[in-house]
Parts: structure tokens; C-alpha cells; sequence
């Protein structure tokens, strides 16, 4: 999500042109639409381009009349005269609310291009549905041999390893024979080197005893340049000859064989496209914070991810794992430069897959993205420390991108995800910046004003803002769960009407004391990154990890210290309403570390599977290769029956040598 002038073949300390010999099956450097086997319409053209530019005005222009009626309403109930502070909380406000409008209507926007069907979907994503891959003959044998990679860093190799299994055994099942597994090891610390070659040397053995199981590769580099960037780089150029495709998974991806030969066939039948990105839902972990916010990227994520699918059509984003790209022009045009200065906002591109993507668009190749494939997972932090800590990774990642927007040759649409990225993060300080104006003008006036939205106000402005403004805080959420509600399949993939809305509710609560304290961390975060602090990119804690008291209140005592203040200064001030109205925001900061520990407990996210909350598709018709990698890592699996809901019979897994159960061997 950042730009700036570059020559097209810049030096990179990432991905480089491959100087190999490409692969007889490798796509042109120029890609011919003659060439499809897809509706012409995937091609640009006069038609496609209106199409597209009409399906980006119907996002852009219901946004910015509703920022706009909001800012007008806001303007004409409370008058800002010749008052700085009230300018200031005026122009904030209008900032803020304009920036959740385009977000509400991002929804209302998926949800009409939902009930659209299939005329809102690509060529591609129909392509997608109506075959799939059950047979060794579905994806040809002229469309070459595929590289599924995986790039690790420091990683627990025995769940590593234990995930390439499954995979390796369900691509065995779909009969996919030209899909290779790499490991790509940037492991610098010998010891874990050395379980990361025990563990590969076990899964060679279990391998060799069935011819029906792919090959399996391992290479580990001894000079960590460019981090994955520059990982995936130097598999390009090394081995980027043997394979036409690569389908690049993270450490804690999984992915089915079905769902791998399904991308090769697409990315065979349209040689125009140079990725396909998939959406991986989080998945497999426990503990009671992971359980709510899997629960809620399965409800509300799906109308959200329809309409980026439908406005960007093929200049869409990559997001670095879970895709498949066409070696070669990777290659060739996903070259990453040194952003100039220092670091944090210069140096390495630390979030450099969105600037990939945006580099193979820039070059002619289509970007395409597949919201509803399936087939794909991956994990998430299991507690709230470890989402903070990410936070502050992917905030510096994403303010990088100020100067990638710049860059020369990027489409609207690549600078348009660059700047959404850096918005996403840029607004929390001036979150911060409204609360803290705002109460002081209401502890100043007795009137709540815009802080309250306009709820406290009087008039037909005021009542027409409140309405507008909850309108468009609320509409995200419940679009996402009528959505779900107006489906009896949808409705039992989360485990019934019941727990669905109970689990809503629940998740809401979550939210409303999770919110401040995630917005306050992030937005010390965006304002030490403009003041010069670099952050550490350290291995992730993936396992589901209890946060300790002392830990808690060590990384989260500034979000104490804050909320004594406020509480504090409420009670010098002496408004009673204002007090009431902060009261949930000053108890969520004072709660801060209580939060970490008690939704870092597993038995808690247990318990609440077994009692029916917070499921998903995930715990109602686990698929085979959920239940299989849980098994083989002595995590306890759904079965049965949980309220209701009927989960689908798990693949039974078979016995494997005792290899497989002695991790600390090594």
C-alpha cells in the first residue's frame, strides 16, 4: 500500500527477474487474450472498462453523498461560530464519519452485488463454481508443474511440518500430481535448524512409503536478505525454471489438494492472469479471543470481501499468502526497490505483497481475487497482546506506503489499496484526537453534542444526524447478520438461529471493550512510527498461549494509566452525563490486562464451543483436513452434536508412525 517513481526493472533486494531458463509451459512476457479459454469478457476492452468504472462510481458516490449529508447535518446542528475547538471537533467528526460511511457502504455494496448472483461475479469466480477438481484429469497436462511454497522464519517446525502433511495427503486425494511442496527456510538459529531438518527428514520417510504423495522439497538459506521478500525471490531464481505456478502459503496456512489443482486449472484457462488470491479464514486455535474473532471474520468478512472482489475486478491486491502466481511474470515486474530514508518509513518493504501485486497490475497482468472458494485457512494471534503486537508490525508496514503511492504506472485502483491500508491506520489517532476535543468541549457546554452523535441534541438537524450516524455505525454488522439470517444453510453453518445471535451479541459486548483498548495502542503506534521508532519483525507466537497477569500489566499499563486519567478528570469535571457516556470506554482501558488474561484461556474458548457459542462453518462441518491436522497435533476436534448443530463425519485418520508423535526427539 505504498508508492513512489521507480524505473520498471528498479534492483531489488526481494524478488529479481529470473536469470534461469523458463519453464516451456511459463506464461508469455505478453500476454494473449486469443489465448483464453474464458469468456472474452475477462479481457479489457471499451465494454469491460465502462463496466468497471460504472461498478466503482456505484461504491464512490453513495460514500461521499452520505459523508457529505453527515458533515452538512453535523454543521448545521451545532454551529461551529468562531470557536477553534469547536472547528476542530466539527472537522474531525466529519473526517471520522465520513471514513465509516464508505464502510457501511461497502456492505450495503456487497450485499446488493450478493443478490446479484453470478452477473456481479468475474468469468473467472464462475468458472470456479461450476467445476471442480475430482479428478487427476482436470487440470492438464500442458499447464505445467506448480510450486506450493512454504516460507518459514524461526517457526515451531513440528506444527509446520504437521500442516505440510495434510496437505501433502489431500493433494494424494484429489489426485493433483504436478503440485511440488517446498519449505523455504530463513532459520537463522541452529537449534531450530536442526528440528526443522529432523522434522523434514521424518516426513521424507513417512512420504516415500506412498508413490501417490507429492515430492517434497527443503531448502534453508544461511543469509536471511529481504526476509520473505527476498525468500521467495531466490526460489524464483533458483528453481523458477521447473514451474510455470507458484501457490505461496505462510507457516500457518493450510490449504486442500482440491482447492491447489483448482487454482492451477484456472490459472491455466486464463493466461492474462498473473495471481489469484484466495480468502483464508482463520481457523484452529482455542483460546476464547480466538474463538470471537473467528467467529466474526466468518459473519461479518463475506459482503465486505463481495464487493472488493466486484469494484476491483482484475486490478486487485495481493495479500501474500494463500495465492497462486505465474512464475514468470512475478519474476519479472514484482521487483522490490529500497524506499529511500531511513527506516521505519524508508529502508526494506516490510508489507510488500499489496506492493507485488500492485507492481504485476502496473505491468499488464490481472490481479484476481476468489472470495467464496474454500478450501483454505489459516491462523491468527490467540490473545490480545499478540494482536497488538502484529498491530504495530502491519501499522509501520502499511505508513510505508506513503511513499509507494507516489510510484509511476500505478493503477487508481493499486493506489487506491495503498491508501485504504494507510487510512485503516491514520484514523485511530484522530479517533483519539475527536474523543479527547470533543468531551473537553462537552465538559465546557453541558451538551454532549457531537460527541454523542447528535442523540443528546434538539431539532430536526440534530435528530436527522443521530439517526444518519448510527445508521452508518450500525449497518456493517446488521447487514452482515441478516445476510446470514435470510439463509437456513447459512444460519446452521454458525449452529442455529440461537447461538447465532447470541453469539453476535456476545461478540458485540467483546468488541465495545476490546475497541479502545486496540485504538489507543495502534494509534501510539502510527504517531511512534512518524516519530522515528522502528519495530522488530520477530517470529509469531502461533499456539494458543495463555497471556500471565505480570505480562498483561507490564505491555498494557499505559492503557491503565490513561483510563485513570480520564476517569480522574470525569470526576473533577462533574458532568454526570458525560461521565455515563464514557463510562464503557474508561472501564474498558482500566480492564485492559484483565482482558488479555481471562479471553487468553482456552478452556474458556472450549467451554464456549461447548456451549454453543461463537461457531462457525468451521466447527459445524469441520472439513477433512481441519479434523486430520488436529488429530495429528493432540488438539481436541468438534463431533457430535452441539446444539443443534450437526457436524459433518470427519475423515477418519489413519495411524502413522510413532515418527509423528515424538516431536522433542530432536
Amino acid at each position: 500500500m505504498s508508492s513512489r517513481a521507480i524505473p520498471p526493472r528498479a534492483t531489488s533486494s526481494g524478488v529479481a527477474a529470473s536469470t534461469e531458463p523458463t519453464h516451456r509451459n511459463a506464461c508469455p512476457a505478453k500476454p494473449d487474450p486469443s489465448e483464453s479459454v474464458l469468456p472474452r469478457e475477462l479481457w479489457s476492452g471499451k465494454r469491460p472498462a465502462r463496466a468497471l468504472r460504472t461498478r466503482r462510481f456505484a461504491l464512490a458516490v453513495p460514500t461521499l453523498v452520505t459523508a457529505g449529508g453527515i458533515a452538512w447535518l453535523a454543521a448545521l446542528a451545532y454551529p461551529a461560530g468562531v470557536s477553534p475547538l469547536a472547528w476542530a471537533v466539527l472537522g474531525l467528526f466529519s473526517l471520522l464519519m465520513g471514513w465509516q460511511a464508505f464502510t457501511a457502504c461497502q456492505y450495503a455494496y456487497g450485499l446488493v452485488a450478493t443478490l446479484l448472483g453470478d452477473r456481479a461475479k468475474s468469468a473467472m469466480e464462475r468458472s470456479s463454481e461450476t467445476r471442480t477438481v475430482e479428478l487427476a484429469d482436470a487440470v492438464p497436462a500442458e499447464a505445467g508443474r506448480t510450486a506450493a511454497v512454504m516460507a518459514i522464519h524461526a517457526e515451531d517446525a513440528v506444527a509446520v511440518f504437521a500442516r505440510l502433511r495434510v496437505m501433502a495427503r489431500s493433494l494424494a486425494e484429489a489426485g493433483t500430481t504436478d503440485i511440488d511442496i517446498f519449505v523455504l527456510s530463513d532459520t537463522r538459529d541452529g537449534t531450530i535448524a536442526a528440528v526443522e531438518e529432523h522434522e523434514y527428514a521424518r516426513m521424507q520417510a513417512w512420504a516415500s512409503s506412498d508413490p501417490a504423495l507429492p515430492r517434497i522439497r527443503y531448502r534453508r538459506r544461511t543469509e536471511n536478505v529481504g526476509r520473505k521478500a527476498g525468500n521467495i525471490g531466490e526460489f524464483c531464481r533458483t528453481y523458477g525454471g521447473e514451474y510455470a505456478y507458484m501457490i505461496v502459503l505462510d507457516a500457518d496456512s493450510l490449504m486442500t489438494g482440491a482447492a491447489m489443482g483448482r487454482l492451477v486449472r484456472l490459472m491455466h484457462e486464463s493466461p492474462r492472469t498473473g495471481l489469484i488470491q484466495t480468502v483464508s479464514y482463520a481457523a484452529g486455535r482455542d483460546t476464547l479471543f480466538a474463538r470471537i474473532q473467528q467467529f466474526a471474520v466468518r459473519l461479518y468478512a463475506p459482503l465486505a470481501l463481495r464487493c472488493l472482489e466486484t469494484w476491483q475486478g482484475p486490478e486487485g491486491s495481493y495479500w501474500g499468502h494463500n495465492a497462486i502466481l505465474r512464475i514468470e511474470a512475478f519474476a519479472e515486474h514484482a521487483q522490490l526497490p529500497r524506499l529511500p530514508g531511513r527506516e521505519p518509513l524508508g529502508g526494506e518493504i516490510l508489507c510488500h505483497d499489496i506492493v507485488e501485486g500492485a507492481l504485476m497490475v502496473r505491468a499488464g497482468w490481472e490481479v484476481r481475487l476468489l472470495p467464496e472458494m474454500g478450501g483454505t485457512w489459516e491462523e491468527m494471534p490467540t490473545n490480545l497482546v499478540d494482536l497488538l503486537g502484529r498491530e504495530r508490525r502491519w501499522c509501520q508496514g502499511n505508513l510505508q506506503h506513503l511513499r509507494v503511492l507516489p510510484w509511476a504506472g500505478l493503477h487508481a485502483a493499486s493506489r487506491w489499496h495503498f491508501l485504504v491500508g494507510i487510512l485503516s491506520y491514520g484514523m485511530l489517532p484522530l479517533w483519539i484526537a475527536f474523543l479527547g476535543l470533543a468531551a473537553w468541549q462537552a465538559a465546557r457546554t453541558g451538551d454532549l453534542g457531537l460527541l454523542a452523535y447528535g442523540l443528546t441534541g434538539t431539532g430536526a438537524a440534530a435528530h436527522a444526524l443521530a439517526a444518519l450516524s448510527v445508521t452508518v455505525l450500525a449497518l456493517p454488522k446488521l447487514l452482515s447478520l441478516g445476510h446470514v439470517l435470510a439463509s437456513p444453510e447459512r444460519r446452521a453453518a454458525f449452529g442455529g438461529t440461537r447461538s447465532l445471535l447470541v453469539s453476535a451479541a456476545l461478540e458485540q459486548a467483546a468488541w465495545v471493550v476490546l475497541w479502545p483498548v486496540l485504538t489507543l495502542f495502534t494509534a501510539g503506534a502510527v504517531v511512534a512510527t512518524f516519530f522515528g521508532r522502528v519495530v522488530r519483525w520477530d517470529t509469531q507466537d502461533r499456539d494458543d498461549r495463555q497471556v500471565s497477569w505480570g505480562e498483561a500489566f507490564r505491555l498494557q499499563a499505559d492503557a491503565v494509566v490513561v483510563g485513570t486519567l480520564i476517569a480522574a478528570a470525569l470526576v473533577f469535571v462533574g458532568n454526570p452525563w458525560l461521565a455515563l457516556w464514557l463510562a464503557p470506554l474508561v472501564l474498558a482501558l482500566l480492564t485492559s490486562p484483565a482482558q488479555s488474561v481471562w479471553t487468553s484461556r482456552a478452556d474458556l474458548g472450549r467451554l464456549a464451543r461447548a456451549r454453543g457459542l461463537f461457531l462457525n462453518a468451521d466447527d459445524t462441518a469441520q472439513a477433512p483436513e481441519l479434523a486430520e491436522l488436529a488429530q495429528i497435533r493432540g488438539l481436541p476436534a468438534p463431533h457430535g452434536t452441539i446444539h443443534g448443530a450437526h457436524h459433518a463425519p470427519v475423515r477418519p485418520v489413519p495411524r502413522e508412525p510413532a515418527i509423528w508423535l515424538a516431536a522433542d526427539e530432536a
